[in-house]
């Protein structure tokens, strides 16, 4: 699912990369989305159930929407020709200040620092291209600066997302709940260590929808027609 996941990333950079014949009196105005999202609230089902609504709405021509969640990482480290083996020191948190001292002193691999830079720069480069639905890192934040670019935040009642956790999971509550806590934590401090602000701050978003309220399906929908209308 993973390799499948990845080819369809890589298949849409390619196209994305390819000479583009010209069509007469047609006018291709490409978005972007960035989903910030609590752990359990369904962000990747919503995200990919986003991508199959504006593939089907959208004005033609309309190229591919793609989804990059886990996925983005590995074409971080394709962007930046790093080994693989470093997607480990990727994840929405912030590594400890002693080791980052200490992989800058023995060369081991790129600061955390490094790696957050990096990242916001794939992601910078795929929001240009339009048409990606980019799923955490902060990228509301990274792609501030962008014309077309809609920035969203799903959230739902702990309990709910525990629930789901469970469920899709298969997790026991206390697993579910510690995943959660820890996950959001996580989320958190990546946020406020290396952007300075505060991922639950409304002001960041265009909308924040409760899924557990809204469902996954009119939550997409949402979302879709929101950007089918961005300027």
């Amino acid at each position: 699912m993973i390799n499948a996941t990845l080819d369809r990333c890589l298949s849409f950079i390619n196209s994305q990369s390819a000479p583009k014949t010209p069509v007469t009196n047609a006018v291709t105005v490409r978005h972007a989305v960035t989903i910030s999202r609590q752990a359990g609230c369904g962000g990747v089902i919503v995200a990919e159930k986003l991508a199959n609504y504006l593939q089907q709405h959208a004005p033609a021509p309309n190229p591919s929407w793609t989804v990059f969640d886990r996925e983005l990482m590995n074409q971080v480290l394709a962007d930046h020709n790093l080994p693989a083996h470093l997607e480990k020191f990727l994840p929405e948190d912030r590594l400890s200040a002693i080791e980052d001292i200490l992989a800058d002193i023995f060369s081991v691999r790129p600061t955390s620092q490094t790696l957050v830079q990096q990242t916001a720069e794939t992601i910078l480069k795929l929001a240009e291209l339009g048409n990606v639905i980019l799923v955490g890192r902060a990228g509301n934040i990274v792609t501030a600066p962008l014309p077309r670019v809609l920035h969203v935040r799903l959230v739902a009642p702990l309990e709910d997302r525990i629930e789901r956790i469970c469920r899709d999971d298969r997790k026991s509550p206390a697993e579910a709940r510690k995943f959660c806590l820890e996950e959001e934590a996580a989320r958190t401090r990546y946020v406020k260590n290396y952007y300075n602000a505060d991922i639950n701050d409304p002001v960041l978003y265009h909308l924040i929808i409760n899924t557990s309220r809204v469902g996954y399906e009119n939550t997409a929908r949402m979302i879709g027609d929101a950007v089918l209308h961005l300027v």
